[in-house]
């Protein structure tokens, strides 16, 4: 499932489209992705539309086009694309809006994502009442306290992974926040101390941080996969081995965390 990172990394993608305007909508209306979505309005209403901001809120992103809002969750295969402006769709292209200078495709072959649409001057009320991010002022550690209290019996990190208090966090994410605190994934909410909670809120915006700050400074960089683990440094492959391409790895500690691809798998500018 594609967190914090990722869905920041595609909603980038679409960016090349900004100030253009779209010439033809193609959707696959009879897919779920467009559950409880007026396709036939979606595709009146962008046609013609300019695309000219968009946003990420954890797992969620936004479009905001002249006349109407797009909204996008990836789900567990989705993934943003931009093609050439005559690329025909293929099989699992679900969303393709043809722009003068590119095509922006939204793919997903297991349909486990969603496209949402809403009209009006304002962001749509299911954006507005998105719990706070990590990165924000309003995501406190009086808050996180609060949540741990009101589920003292769960283990922290199934608390981590419930996306109305912890939006964009994921498997990895999850991890890396429990092992820079050096708290047990089994670890109950309740029996957690006061300085281990504040531990944990600064590793969890100290991660949010870091992996924005990773996609931030990647530009003019070329990705041969999604960005997923890209942070996840305690993770080895097999026996030590870069988990990508399977050579030897030697721990090389930096900053307190352990590298975990080789020199040839970092992603790297070009």
């Amino acid at each position: 499932m594609p967190e914090l990172a990722e869905v920041e990394f595609y909603r980038r993608i679409w960016n090349a489209g900004f100030g253009q305007r779209v010439t033809n909508v193609e959707a696959h209306s009879d897919k779920r992705i467009f559950r409880g979505v007026d396709t036939a309005n979606l595709l009146g209403s962008l046609t013609g539309a300019v695309l000219d901001a968009s946003f990420s809120h954890g797992k969620q992103m936004l479009f905001r086009f002249s006349n109407g809002w797009l909204g996008i969750h990836l789900g567990m295969t989705g993934e943003l694309r931009v093609e050439a402006t005559d690329f025909p769709a293929e099989k699992h292209d679900h969303l393709l809006l043809r722009l003068p200078n590119v095509s922006l495709v939204f793919a997903d072959p297991r349909l486990f994502g969603r496209v949402l649409f809403h009209q009006g001057a304002k962001e749509p009320a299911w954006w507005q009442t998105l719990p706070p991010s990590l990165e924000s002022e309003e995501f406190t550690l009086e808050r996180m306290t609060s949540v741990l209290q009101r589920r003292k019996k769960a283990p922290i990190k199934a608390v981590l992974l419930m996306q109305p208090f912890f939006p964009g966090v994921g498997n990895w994410m999850a991890d890396e926040i429990l092992w820079r605190s050096r708290v047990h994934p089994a670890t109950s909410c309740g029996s957690i101390p006061p300085a281990g909670v504040r531990k944990l809120f600064l590793a969890t915006k100290t991660v949010a941080a870091d992996a924005l700050e990773t996609i931030a400074s990647a530009k003019g960089t070329t990705f041969g996969d999604p960005p997923t683990g890209w942070l996840f440094h305690q993770r080895w492959g097999k026996d030590g081995t870069c988990p990508r391409c399977n050579t030897k790895l030697d721990r090389d500690e930096i900053g307190g965390r352990t590298t975990a691809w080789c020199e040839r798998c970092q992603p790297r500018p070009i």
